[in-house]
């Protein structure tokens, strides 16, 4: 008999989040289905997917959103990385341009700047 330890997350994030988008929907690659989801938060790197769909790690999504005060419209492939059944998923983005990443950078630190501005240093000296 093998015991298994439970696996652990470390929830420190190397980036802030935000969670004002619009528009969005998320496709498992590979199928025509368009999937309900609630309005996530998200990074320069990845974002975490309300959705009662739970999704194996490893699992390719696509992802369409638009930014709330930019309106800019981003497209991403990502990867699942964990999933809370029930709750969720946190993805990390494997194909997304440089531009998409840059026009949520730039929406991060307007939101950072009005909430936070000592956060937004914290986070630019991290990226250094």
């Amino acid at each position: 008999m093998s015991s298994t330890k439970p696996r652990t997350f470390d929830y420190t994030r190397q980036w802030q989040r935000f969670s004002h988008l619009r528009e969005v929907s998320l496709c498992y690659e590979g199928k025509n289905e368009v999937l309900s989801i609630h309005p996530p938060d998200v990074s320069p790197k990845g974002m975490f997917l309300n959705t009662a769909t739970s999704f194996p790690e490893g699992t390719v999504l696509k992802v369409q959103f638009r930014l709330a005060k930019s309106n800019h419209r981003v497209e991403a492939r990502c990867e699942v990385r964990y999933c809370v059944p029930g709750i969720g998923v946190g993805v990390e983005f494997v194909d997304i341009t440089a531009t998409d990443e840059k026009a949520i950078e730039a929406e991060l630190d307007t939101t950072l700047r009005k909430t936070n501005p000592e956060a937004k240093m914290k986070r630019r000296a991290r990226s250094k």
